[in-house]
Formats: C-alpha cells, structure tokens, sequence
C-alpha cells in the first residue's frame, strides 16, 4: 500500500492531508482490488477444475477470458457510451454462455486427457479472440480490446473500481456450495445418485466464474494463470475438499497477485510494468512445473 512512484510514509499520513487523500483515492482501492481479484480469480480456477474433473482448467484455458472481453466490446458497439455495470452485464452473459458450452462440450468428448481437455479450451479462446479482434478493428476499437488483454491496476482510483466488490458475494455462495461442489466433481452419476441436482450446482458454479471473472475484466483487465497455478498448489498440499480449502485459495491468491504487483512496481522504478505481464510470465513457469510434475 505504501510502494510506488508516490512516497508516501505511515507516521505522515494523518498529519498530511496531500499524503491521506492519495493514500484514500489511489493506494487503498488498489490494494482492495488486488486482494479481490487475486482471491476471486484463484476460486474461480479451482470451481472450473471441479466441475471438469480436470486441473489443467481454469479461466485462461477454457475461453472464459476471451468470452468475457467479447462481452464488453459487444457491450461498446450497440452501446458506446454503455456504463460500467452495463459492461459487465454482457461480459457476464457471454461467460456463462461459453463456459457452459465448453463443460458441455468436454463431457461429451471420449478422450480425457489431462491436457487435451485444457487444449480445447484455448482453442475456444482462440476463436472467440480473433472474432473480437475482427469486429474490434471494424469499428476502429482495436486499441481498447488490446488494453483488455493486459492486467493493469495502476488505473483503479476511488469511483471507478466498485464493480469489483462484487466479488466478495460470489465467494461468499461459493462457501455455501463449496461441498455440493465437490460432490459434483466427482461426477454426474455420483452427484445423483447423492440426491444433488447436478445442473442446478453446475449453474451456480458457473455464474459466480462469470461474475467474478466479469467484475475482474471490466475493472483491471484480464489476469492470466492465477486461476490456474493457485488450486493447483492449493490442492497438492491441502487436498480437495473446496470449502475446506476455500479460505486457503483465497489467501494464497491474494498474496500470490500483491508479490507480483510489488515486483512490476520495483523492476522499472519509478515506472510500472503492467501486473498482466509479471503474472503471465511467472505463472506460465509455474504452468510448466505443474506439467513436468503430472508427467514424471
């Protein structure tokens, strides 16, 4: 909360007003954003991987990204002067409809390799990217769909980031759901046959994915392989029993997108590298480390 191009030092604060009134505006709704998305976007990976029954999948690698920029630029093209909430309305609607689709899609495929079923999921992303990028260039918005891709935080200031908060009410009906969730991951037949109506918790799961990977979009853009990495490592040491690891998920993403914040802050000082970058370059490392390790 104290790093960056503005010094700002803690026994200062309440006697300079310049110093509380950056550290209200800037300082503190980042620091809450970081938290929030790092918190949200980590559940939303391990939800996707329970209800795929594969570890592989997560936002970045089953469209759901990708189907939530096309929400927002469909959102620009019949309403350019559509508000925040109006944005994420369509970001949501196009999530959910393509992560469905992709759930539907690899329940119904035979092979189920462990990354065969994240492969099609990137190429579903693929096409749903480039079809952005046609239309974004139609309508002379290609810039804007580029800044989308890329994760940046150096832009939320109190009054334009309280979609984000939507987050935290997400999480809280994953907590409530978190053990029907696990049931459901174990399978169609076997949720059934536990009396659970596998369609109804499936529907859950993935509208609380689209509100909280929406709510990320429109607000700081597209983070990468923290949905990913984070239940990964998560489920490694403390298993998968999602409501009891759901506070450790949280935690870990949390912390995990503030170390990462910290370092594009301090590589280039006093200039930033956009958090989109460090996250994508250590998550990718980490993305390798999970494959090498699955595979020995």
């Amino acid at each position: 909360m104290i790093t960056g191009v503005k010094d700002i030092r803690i026994s200062e604060v309440l006697s300079d007003a310049d110093q509380l009134l950056f550290l209200l505006i800037s300082r503190v709704p980042r620091t809450l954003a970081l938290v929030l998305v790092g918190a949200g976007m980590s559940i939303a990976g391990f939800i996707l991987q329970q209800l795929s029954q594969n570890r592989f999948v997560s936002p970045t690698t089953s469209g759901s990204l990708e189907a939530a920029k096309m929400g927002v630029l469909v959102a620009l093209i019949f309403f350019p002067t559509a508000s925040l909430f109006l944005r994420m309305l369509f970001s949501m609607i196009f999530c959910f409809g393509i992560s469905l689709l992709f759930i539907l899609f690899i329940s119904k495929v035979k092979l189920r390799s462990t990354v065969f079923i994240p492969l099609i999921g990137l190429m579903f992303g693929s096409i749903l990217s480039a079809a952005a990028t046609f239309f974004a260039y139609k309508h002379g918005i290609v810039q804007n769909t580029q800044e989308w891709l890329l994760g940046d935080f150096s832009a939320v200031l109190a009054g334009q980031y309280e979609a984000i908060y939507l987050i935290l009410p997400a999480v809280i009906l994953i907590y409530f759901y978190a053990e029907k969730i696990t049931i459901v991951g174990m399978g169609e037949s076997f949720a059934k046959n536990l009396g659970l109506s596998y369609q109804q918790v499936l529907y859950i799961g993935l509208f609380t994915v689209s509100l909280v990977v929406s709510a990320s979009m429109v607000t700081v853009g597209a983070i990468p392989f923290i949905g990913l990495i984070i239940p990964n490592f998560i489920s490694i040491y403390f298993g998968d029993n999602l409501k009891r690891t759901l506070p450790i998920t949280a935690f870990a993403g949390a912390i995990f997108l503030l170390i990462c914040d910290i370092i594009g802050r301090l590589l280039v000082f006093p200039f930033e590298i956009p958090i989109g970058m460090i996250v994508g370059i250590i998550g990718g490392i980490l993305f390798l480390v999970l494959i090498v390790r699955r595979d020995s």
